[in-house]
């Protein structure tokens, strides 16, 4: 049975990964975050505390735990936040990397990576694995700098790149566009919700799946992993509020331009799935499909 790290676990994927392991089995879990563990069980995987900017812990880490496959989910993903403290998201998003490729190199151990969609610019999105990356923020840019370290190296590796995640973890600390909108609706706070961006949102869980298929597989070279389902940011605020019966006359579209955010958003991304499919059995389910998944484990986590 393979061995597989995850950093990140107490991330909204990396939560995702702990349950989707422990409910199916089929590998040895170790998760590794910073800080506490935040999964409610700590049965049947280990954890181990590791920050990903402290190179020589996170060296510890790998060289006691030996695992077979990394799935590498830690990251700065706050676009904004990213354009405001670029030095802060380069470590996180870059250094970090170099860090854990150096690693599996030395230990020959498989990378699978979470990238993103942000590495195009959205001027004709869908996009395919050979599409040229052209980021527009700064985020972008050290997710392409990040898979650039990867591709130049000789380690097994897969990269990931997903859009626009969203789920919910047992305790709701996650937040995500869908129960953003939610949970504003439901309170009567107006939206402001930009119809001129279009993505194909994520659930969690399938997320989840690829990134343990790619280990499965051994998978090599870069994939295509988000929704199926394109629509614009405010159709997907929409279909929220349709989805859970709240009122739609709280949502305001304006364009992306008039939100003022630090930093620049691609128009019209989305991904072609066909090699994910194809070569992983990726199946992912629809926006609709998610928002019931998503129903269900709020109303049991509130029993």
């Amino acid at each position: 049975m393979k061995t597989v790290l995850v950093t990140g676990s107490n991330g909204l994927l990396g939560q995702k990964i702990t349950e989707k392991i422990i409910n199916e089995g089929g590998v040895n879990l170790v998760a590794t975050s910073k800080g506490i563990n935040r999964f409610p069980t700590e049965d049947r995987y280990v954890y181990a505390e590791m920050d990903i900017l402290n190179a020589e812990q996170v060296r510890e880490v790998i060289e006691k735990y030996k695992p077979d496959a990394i799935i590498h989910t830690a990251a700065m993903t706050n676009v904004d936040t990213c354009e405001n403290q670029k030095e802060l998201a380069y470590q996180l998003n870059v250094v970090a990397v170099q860090t854990l490729v150096s690693l599996c190199e030395t230990y020959n151990i498989q990378l699978v990576h979470l990238s993103t969609d942000f590495v195009f610019d959205g001027e004709d999105g869908p996009y395919d694995e050979l599409s040229a990356p052209n980021p527009l923020s700064y985020y972008g840019k050290t997710k392409l700098m990040a898979e650039e370290v990867i591709k130049n190296s000789s380690a097994k590796w897969a990269i990931l790149r997903t859009i626009i995640v969203y789920g919910i973890v047992s305790d709701m600390s996650r937040s995500n566009i869908v129960l953003w909108a939610k949970g504003a609706l439901e309170k009567g706070e107006p939206l402001k919700v930009v119809n001129d961006q279009w993505r194909m949102p994520t659930l969690a869980e399938d997320l989840a799946d690829i990134s343990l298929l790619a280990v499965a597989h051994n998978a090599q070279g870069v994939y295509n992993a988000s929704g199926k389902d394109m629509m614009s940011i405010a159709e997907l605020v929409y279909r929220v509020a349709d989805f859970w019966r709240l009122d739609k006359s709280l949502i305001t579209e304006v364009s992306g331009a008039t939100l003022n955010q630090a930093a620049k958003r691609p128009k019209k991304t989305g991904f072609i799935l066909d090699k994910a499919m194809t070569e992983l059995n990726y199946q992912p389910r629809s926006f609709e499909e998610g928002l019931r998944i998503l129903d269900r484990q709020m109303k049991s986590t509130i029993s």
